[in-house]
């Protein structure tokens, strides 16, 4: 992989990864469809398998193609490896797996994506691993948290889906002090807006299926890590856990990452119109982007992101009810989970992607029944305004 370090992110997106195949001269990556790969002799064979030479073994383990998208979202990250994932939560999973043990202690962000903040509290509870949920925007509350066996600080910044903003270097100073390690889920930012390890954190993930990929028409996911340390426990943990993705998921995220900076930046654009046609909006108790001055933390966000990017939630009047006539009466944006696509969509979290939290927990992480999740995406921005302003009418 080539140096990209000094290269705006624009033009890492584009060529990362993407230099023309040595066999055929292909501009675009061939997508090796592969399950093992031949030795030409017994002993290559055993140095592969011991570290001792580069190569291919078994796609489970690696693949040219696959190799190819980690090189290119690890050069966009600014880490030192990446291992891909079949889905966001394989990313999840398998970095929570490779760094966590028995005894251990996760802090992590309240309004954590759903099932991310699930398999912490009932699936790694059942191997003795304890968990404490807070609202990392809050330093003093992260630092409370904080015991002498965490292991992990886990978060989303900006939040799901919240929009909550959390001080990336000072949470990657806390858990440094605590021996610990600051994950950070940079799904929503994208690494065209952010780049946590350059803020100290140690280990970036991505859910692939959003906005790196841009399509969705793929399920994938990538774990970046910062410190040569961490490759072999999470190397360990990729290769037994078969989290992988396959060649042909790897060729479409490579295809959609060459567009990932046009894209970010045209939904950003429309976002911001939006956003401050919501906040105006009679039927709209609150709007929460970082794009907006009323964000409660719009000064750091300005300071730690490159943009605000193109996810916003709000709360319509009327709650539950509210919220479903505004969703239902929509003719152009689309009522579905995920995000991060070329096209809008919107969801509600409450009876959605969160309901598996206990509703008291939920409301108490900002998640109210009348709260709407909007990714925009990259329309015309007057079409979706009105469709929003169809919608309003039947709230």
């Amino acid at each position: 992989m080539r140096n990209f370090k000094d290269l705006d992110p624009r033009t890492i997106a584009i060529h990362a990864g993407q230099h023309p195949d040595p066999a055929s001269g292909a501009c675009s990556a061939p997508i090796i469809q592969a399950s093992t790969f031949a030795f030409d002799n017994c002993a290559q064979g055993a140095a592969r398998f011991a570290g001792e030479a580069e190569g291919f073994i078994y796609t489970r383990m690696g693949n040219p193609t696959i190799a190819r998208l980690e090189d290119a979202v690890c050069a966009l990250e600014g880490g030192v490896g990446a291992l891909s994932t079949a889905s966001g939560m394989g990313a999840v999973s398998t970095a929570l797996f490779g760094l966590l043990k028995a005894g251990d202690h996760v802090v992590g962000h309240e309004s954590l994506y759903g099932p991310s903040r699930m398999i912490v509290e009932r699936d790694f509870a059942r191997f003795g691993v304890t968990s404490t949920f807070i609202d990392t925007t809050d330093l003093a509350a992260a630092a409370a948290a904080m015991q002498p066996n965490t292991r992990v600080v886990m978060l989303e910044s900006p939040a799901n889906p919240t929009m909550g903003i959390s001080d990336i270097k000072a949470l990657a100073e806390l858990a440094h002090a605590h021996d610990a390690l600051l994950l950070v889920d940079n799904t929503f930012a994208t690494p065209i807006n952010q780049n946590p390890l350059a803020m100290g954190a140690d280990v970036v993930i991505h859910s692939m299926t959003k906005f790196i990929n841009g399509h969705t028409d793929v399920v994938a996911g990538m774990i970046v890590f910062g410190d040569e340390a961490l490759r072999a426990p999470l190397t360990r943990a990729h290769h037994y856990l078969g989290a992988n993705m396959d060649p042909h998921q790897a060729w479409l995220v490579l295809r959609g990452i060459k567009t990932l900076a046009m894209r970010v930046k045209e939904a950003e654009a429309n976002a911001m119109q939006i956003a401050a046609y919501l906040e105006d909006h009679p039927k709209v108790k609150w709007v929460r982007y970082p794009g907006l001055e009323s964000h409660p933390q719009y000064a750091l966000g300005r300071a730690q992101q490159r943009g605000p990017g193109s996810l916003m939630s709000f709360e319509v009047e009327g709650g539950l009810e509210g919220g479903r006539q505004l969703l239902d009466h929509l003719e152009l944006m689309t009522l579905a989970v995920s995000l991060g696509g070329i096209e809008t969509l919107i969801q509600h979290p409450g009876s959605m992607t969160h309901a598996a939290i206990p509703a008291d927990e939920r409301v108490a992480a900002g998640i109210t029944d009348g709260l709407v999740r909007l990714s925009v995406g990259c329309e015309a921005v007057a079409d979706l305004i009105a469709d929003l302003e169809r919608a309003f009418k039947h709230v």
